[in-house]
């Protein structure tokens, strides 16, 4: 790898790709098949069948992945089945920092996240303090008995968080 490849390497950004629904394995498999540096977070749930309960792999992020390419090839991932367009913010194609990749991938490497539950109501904003959307606002959308629903404005997503009701 030359010196120019290796400095046009660490100043490209992250891209979020919107796809299909149901289609972010797949899009990132063909991506890094290209040899195209893609980021597709994935989360271990339990699926219920009526037979079996099984462990699987789903996107974390629903119908976005991550993709670390420079501006001049953006157009080449449209020649991959699957992949609809970019997200874009303020007119422009929305662009994560490399920390917050970096966030995400370690948020993902811990086998817990502790969300503190307050008095939140429908409407409030909420910053938060730790894990990979740190600092950022969130408004509470819908609060359930073991989830809280917040949009985050700021980067286009709705963040589902799950936590332990506590004994009353």
């Amino acid at each position: 790898m030359s010196i120019a490849e290796i400095k046009n390497k660490i100043s490209m950004p992250w891209y979020v790709l919107y796809t299909n629904p149901r289609a972010e394995k797949k899009v990132a498999a063909q991506l890094t098949a290209l040899g195209m540096d893609v980021y597709c977070p994935l989360v271990t749930k339990v699926q219920q069948w009526s037979d079996r309960k099984k462990k699987i792999k789903t996107p974390l992020f629903t119908s976005y992945v991550f993709i670390n390419i420079d501006e001049q090839h953006r157009d080449k991932v449209f020649s991959i089945k699957g992949v609809a367009r970019y997200l874009y913010w303020l007119g422009k194609p929305a662009v994560v920092r490399d920390e917050e990749i970096a966030e995400i991938k370690k948020w993902l490497a811990t086998d817990y996240l502790d969300v503190k539950m307050d008095n939140y109501s429908k409407g409030d904003e909420v910053e938060i303090k730790e894990g990979p959307f740190k600092n950022f606002k969130g408004i509470v959308q819908e609060i359930g008995n073991t989830t809280i629903r917040l949009a985050l404005p700021s980067i286009g997503i709705i963040l589902t968080l799950k936590y332990s009701k506590l004994p009353s």
